[in-house]
């Protein structure tokens, strides 16, 4: 019998185990994916006037010309002249429908005829509507770089032609609201916690530490559904904000949300602290206050560590209470007070609508992929604080 409950569970722990290295390996391999696909729309071509000098451009420069911010081939290291920009809708502005033909047939003749008439112009449109002898040169702008996506400071990943990746908007979105979260949770969830395990009578605690454990019960909806009702109006007429979805909004929902866990963690290991440890304080002379601050927290120290780490994981990693209260603007914020988008955020509004195996679907498992990173570096951190207090107390 003894053999056999061993058996199972080493054989559970094995299967979990590979479980948990297969889902991390699928998630690298498709995070990385992304750097394999084309800057443009597979498919399609950057097409120019065979004397035109300019034989590549950057994604933030290809959105630039067709939103019309470049205006000019010069900006570009080409010839002063102006850029003209052209997409498959915009057919009909040059051409009669006789001439594109009933089916189209005459479309590719027509477009390589018409940029090929215009030394100005770059053309969007499918490769193989292009002739071969059509005299036409395509941009080499070759595949999304890691650059790109790492260093990019624009998440636009549905623009045409070329899709942004850049990760900086969302990577600083959720630091700034994760960061803030934890310094509104901390002083409170440590207040909380000494209050309970050292002050309150057992009574207060016995009323207080369920109540504060029904708080992790909660769904994030709710938290959100209250941000939204409660916070964003509150910090909308206090700060006299435009919209009260914002940064600030963000971190104080998360607060709430991090602060029972913090609580709870913090206050058992607070509990556990030995009694001797306790006594021999008092008997040196030092008060109750200077008990706790000076031999109870140090203590229990690797305990309040994992209850800030815990309470930092449910920062970083909330979706639907942020989505709800932030804004949803993917741009780098310069304040507290501005509207922004965090990555998991992003993951969960963006993954439904992504075409699966596309370069879209990919970014979002990439982003999936730093914010294990994230998270793995804050283990990190939390068990060299552990580590290092345990040695201390030997």
């Amino acid at each position: 019998m003894e053999n056999a409950v061993r058996w199972i569970l080493t054989c559970s722990g094995f299967v979990t185990s590979v479980v948990i290295l297969l889902i991390i390996g699928f998630l690298f391999t498709e995070g990385a994916g992304l750097f394999g696909e084309p800057v443009v729309e597979e498919g399609y071509v950057l097409a120019v006037n065979g004397e035109n000098p300019v034989t590549d451009m950057t994604p933030e420069e290809i959105k630039a010309v067709f939103d019309e911010d470049i205006s000019n081939w010069k900006e570009l290291g080409g010839p002063d002249m102006p850029i003209e920009t052209f997409r498959l809708e915009d057919a009909y502005d040059y051409f009669t429908e006789e001439q594109l033909g009933p089916q189209y047939e005459h479309a590719g003749d027509a477009i390589a005829g018409l940029v090929a008439s215009r030394p100005g112009m770059v053309a969007f449109v499918p490769e193989s509507m292009i002739p071969e002898n059509s005299g036409l040169n395509f941009m080499d702008c070759g595949n999304i770089s890691p650059g790109e996506v790492l260093g990019g400071r624009e998440w636009f990943p549905t623009a045409t032609p070329a899709p942004l990746f850049g990760i900086l908007p969302l990577l600083a979105g959720t630091i700034w609201v994760s960061l803030f979260a934890i310094l509104f949770a901390l002083p409170f969830g440590i207040s909380i916690a000494v209050y309970m395990s050292e002050v309150a009578s057992e009574r207060v605690r016995g009323f207080l530490k369920p109540v504060i454990e029904l708080l992790n019960g909660i769904p994030s909806v709710v938290y959100g559904f209250f941000g939204l009702i409660v916070i964003v109006p509150m910090l909308q007429q206090v700060f006299g904000l435009p919209v009260g979805e914002s940064g600030l909004a963000g971190s104080l929902v998360l607060a709430i949300m991090a602060l029972p866990t913090i609580v709870t963690v913090a206050e058992d290991a607070m509990r556990n602290c030995p009694r001797t440890l306790r006594e021999a304080s008092l008997a040196l002379g030092a008060t109750k206050w200077q008990t706790i601050y000076k031999v109870v927290i140090p203590s229990s120290m690797s305990g309040i560590a994992s209850g800030v780490v815990l309470g930092i994981g449910r920062a970083v990693g909330e979706t639907m209470a942020v989505l709800m209260v932030t804004g949803n603007a993917a741009v780098i914020p310069s304040s507290i007070l501005e509207p922004l988008r965090t990555i998991p955020a992003t993951i969960a509004a963006e993954l439904g609508e992504a075409p699966a195996g596309g370069a879209h679907y990919q970014s979002l498992f990439l982003l999936g992929v730093i914010l294990f990173f994230i998270t793995f570096i804050i283990n990190m951190c939390v068990e060299y604080i552990s580590s290092r207090n345990r040695a201390k107390n030997r």
